[in-house]
Parts: structure tokens; C-alpha cells; sequence
């Protein structure tokens, strides 16, 4: 579990954003103002990358990137209508909000991670493919494969080395059935 951001730092971010950032939209800087005036509303206020996946969100862009300039997300209702989302939030102020803020090098900015939280709603496949299941569980696969294959080649040289033919053939059978079943 994180640590919570406190109000405060929520607070400290927003005007930071503000001072050094151009939104695309003016109604942006509304909204964001009207935050930073309400610590009620801003406590439930979640920092998160991805917003499209949350159930109530807002994505802001600055004029150094070329994302959209503004999308209010509910449910599966998608707006660009700014005065809508500020209405949606004077309503309905205990239930978390979530916002992404588009900026140039957002993701190397160190103001904005320390806001920043995971985002609960993104599902496991937006990260996983079956691709990569698929990728990996063949990686997998050969690495069990290669270190079998090495314990095998040991326990065969130690049986030359003892001169034991019987666990000798025994050995390299199993060697030549493993190889067999791998490249099937």
C-alpha cells in the first residue's frame, strides 16, 4: 500500500503547474484553480498515468505536448466539454477523481512523481500480451531446458570418469530423449 499525497503537496504541485505550464484549453486552468481552492475535493484527487481506464478522470495537456487537449472521462462517457467535467465535480465531490496532466518530459519530471500514483483500474493486459506470456513461457521453457541439459552432461562425464557404462547409456538415453522432447 503507498502513502497517501497529502493535500498540501497536491496543492504545492498545482501551482507549481501552473506557473510553469500553458494548458491547451483555458478551461483547464479553471478547473485545476477551483481544486486548489477546494481541499475537500482535492482530497480525492489521484495523480495517475492512463486516465482513460479510470471511472472518473480528466486528462489536461500543456501546449508542449501534442496529446488532445482535454477529455472528461465517466464511466464509459467520453466529453471535451470542460464546463460538463467542472459541473460533474462541483456535484459530486467525495468520489475520487483522477487526472492525467500531459506536459513535455512529463515522465522525467520529479514534481510530477512525487504526486504521481499507481492507477488501480489499468488492466493486466495493457502491460502483458499474449505475445509476451507467450515469449516468456518459452524463455522459460529453455532455460529449464539448459540447465537440465547441464546437470546431465555433469552426471555423464562423472560416469566416464568412474568408467560406470551401465549409468553411462542410462544417462545419455535420457540426454537424447530430453533433446528430442524439447525440439518437438
Amino acid at each position: 500500500m503507498h502513502t497517501p499525497i497529502s493535500v498540501h503537496d497536491k496543492k504545492t504541485f498545482i501551482q507549481w503547474f501552473l506557473n510553469h505550464y500553458q494548458l491547451k484549453k483555458r478551461e483547464s486552468v479553471w478547473i485545476l484553480n477551483y481544486l486548489l481552492n477546494h481541499s475537500k475535493i482535492l482530497n480525492n484527487v489521484h495523480f495517475v498515468h492512463d486516465v482513460k481506464f479510470c471511472p472518473r478522470g480528466i486528462m489536461i495537456t500543456t501546449h508542449c505536448s501534442d496529446e488532445v487537449p482535454f477529455r472528461f472521462y465517466k464511466n464509459q462517457l467520453v466529453t471535451t466539454d470542460a464546463e460538463k467535467s467542472f459541473h460533474d465535480i462541483r456535484l459530486n465531490q467525495d468520489e475520487p477523481l483522477y487526472i492525467q496532466l500531459n506536459f513535455k518530459n512529463a515522465n522525467q519530471n520529479t514534481f510530477y512523481a512525487a504526486v504521481l500514483e499507481e492507477n488501480p483500474f489499468i488492466p493486466d493486459e495493457y502491460f502483458i500480451t499474449q505475445k509476451d506470456k507467450d515469449l516468456a513461457e518459452k524463455f522459460l521453457k529453455w532455460s529449464l531446458y539448459q540447465n537440465r541439459k547441464q546437470k546431465l552432461i555433469k552426471a555423464i562425464d562423472q560416469s566416464l570418469d568412474k568408467r560406470d557404462q551401465e549409468t553411462f547409456q542410462q544417462l545419455v538415453k535420457e540426454l537424447h530423449r530430453m533433446e528430442e522432447d524439447y525440439h518437438h
